[in-house]
């Protein structure tokens, strides 16, 4: 190796892969993709054996917090957060819980735009692991197949319960719709507040974030205006 390619190790051992630390990573929303990121072998181990090391290492943090365990309050505690990261706040990440979707005929010719509008969603920051709370609005237009109103809610949930970025969770939601409704009429806008911004860092309790995808159709700006609309 050559003296410019030891430096370079040295410098994403210590900073990370693109050059900047995981501090400026995590703050700055950086090196994201589509897909949550996950390991190869993320379901070699069932959700009954996560449950267990959860408990253990979560009992571990605990105890290094200088927690006192043995108290009836908190003796629990270890055992329900496993069990809430598994089957509740992070069941997103499993593809088993992915909602079946079922596609019907647009017997009633509606041709238009369909919204629903204040999905309200609970996520967690992928850098903090602190809650992000929001709604979601969904909307599309039938190329000749509907789902049922609900499926929309639902897919919402999937993508939202897992460590996210506000960014991938939007684009996510939409690629989804795509798939399924074989249209690119689809539009997602998502209004959330980051906890890791109000409770910690800058605490600013005032702000919120608003992403969008507007695909086929409702790239046109009286499409926009239209969609704007009916979400006042």
């Amino acid at each position: 190796m050559n003296d410019h390619g030891a430096v370079l190790n040295v410098l994403i051992k210590k900073n990370g892969l693109n050059g900047f630390s995981d501090q400026e990573i995590g703050d700055d929303h950086l090196s994201t993709g589509l897909d949550t990121p996950m390991k190869k072998d993320a379901f070699a181990i069932s959700d009954e054996e996560k449950k267990l090391k959860i408990a253990d290492l979560f009992e571990q943090i605990m105890d290094v917090m200088g927690l006192d365990l043995e108290d009836d309050s908190l003796r629990g505690t270890p055992n329900r957060v496993a069990k809430m990261y598994i089957d509740e706040i992070f069941s997103g990440l499993n593809p088993a819980n992915k909602p079946k979707v079922a596609l019907f005929e647009n017997k009633y010719r509606y041709n238009q735009m369909l919204v629903e509008k204040e999905i309200t969603f609970y996520s967690n920051c992928e850098h903090h692991f602190v809650p992000i709370i929001g709604k979601a609005h969904v909307a599309y237009i039938s190329s000749g197949k509907v789902i049922g109103l609900s499926k929309l809610n639902r897919i919402v949930q999937y993508y939202a319960k897992r460590p996210q970025v506000q960014e991938r969770l939007t684009n996510q939601i939409a690629k989804e719709l795509i798939d399924i409704l074989e249209t690119e009429d689809v539009a997602v806008i998502i209004d959330a507040k980051h906890l890791c911004v109000s409770s910690r860092g800058v605490k600013d309790d005032t702000s919120a974030t608003v992403t969008s995808f507007y695909g086929g159709t409702f790239n046109n700006s009286d499409k926009i205006a239209e969609l704007q609309n009916y979400l006042k």
